[in-house]
């Protein structure tokens, strides 16, 4: 098992500046993870002189980039927009690549009002496996997240329901798409975490290791607080052999406190599994 962090406790910190991406790198060196994530909505120069000073921001402090996160909408309603969200996220794969990021976190979309289930359903496996085919030679693995609500969108994601997450995993295998599993929200908004991990555990190339509060809502606590069962989870991968990245979504807000916490308890838990 590898280790890396996605810092959601920092999003408004680096968006807005007050803390570069060489202070995040750093910070994940000195904690020990095997790599850093990143969210593409940090990366606002995607120039070729913008992207190597930025690579420069994370290989200084000793790290590397194990995975960006990015939200492409595949569930609009729109049709010319649907192909904008292909193309935008062909360039997230190329600046992925520039980075020397491993892979890529793709989205179905989000739940507007008027995009029903079987055509939502059938946008999304479209843009996924059209997206999957033009990057198939970029060296950069898309992986598919069972996925909530970023602050970035206005709805939902489409694919928030168990049910629907796994109908757009059937309709997208042979595709070359993984997953990345994320814990708590499979712990929220699924009645068996467990059940649904061992569904998709053969296509499982990373896991989003985070947590919540609450069932039916997701509230972000600090990992090993809330209600994921890691235990079982961890040793669900483990008897698949399984032994990729857990990619921990740290939003305590605690700060580097936060991380640290959060990594030790992963790495336990790992061990103990």
């Amino acid at each position: 098992m590898r280790l890396s962090c996605l810092p959601v406790s920092f999003f408004s910190e680096i968006i807005e500046g007050k803390m570069s991406i060489h202070d995040w790198a750093r910070m994940g060196a000195e904690l020990g993870l095997d790599a850093i994530d990143l969210s593409i909505l940090f990366v606002r120069d995607r120039s070729k002189p913008g992207l190597e000073a930025f690579r420069e921001q994370v290989t200084s402090a000793g790290m590397n980039v194990a995975m960006i996160t990015s939200y492409p909408d595949f569930t609009h309603p729109d049709a010319g927009q649907r192909l904008k969200e292909l193309e935008l996220e062909v360039e997230v794969v190329k600046v992925a690549s520039a980075l020397g990021a491993k892979m890529v976190r793709v989205t179905a979309g989000q739940a507007h009002p008027q995009t029903r289930i079987q055509e939502g359903t059938a946008w999304a496996v479209e843009g996924l496996s059209r997206l999957s085919e033009r990057v198939k030679d970029s060296g950069v693995r898309l992986v598919y997240e069972n996925h909530a609500k970023p602050g970035a969108w206005q709805h939902t994601d489409f694919s928030q329901p168990p049910q629907i997450f796994l109908e757009i995993v059937r309709q997208t295998a042979g595709c070359g798409l993984g997953i990345n599993f994320d814990t708590g929200n499979a712990a929220t908004f699924s009645d068996d975490p467990l059940a649904l991990l061992e569904s998709v555990v053969d296509r499982v190339v990373s896991v989003h290791a985070s947590d919540s509060s609450t069932h039916g809502s997701l509230n972000h606590t600090l990992l090993g607080k809330g209600i994921t069962p890691f235990p079982k989870l961890f040793a669900c991968l483990k008897r698949h052999a399984w032994d990729g990245w857990i990619c921990m979504e740290e939003a305590s807000n605690l700060g580097r406190n936060g991380v640290d916490q959060a990594a030790s308890f992963i790495r336990k838990t790992w061990a103990d599994a």
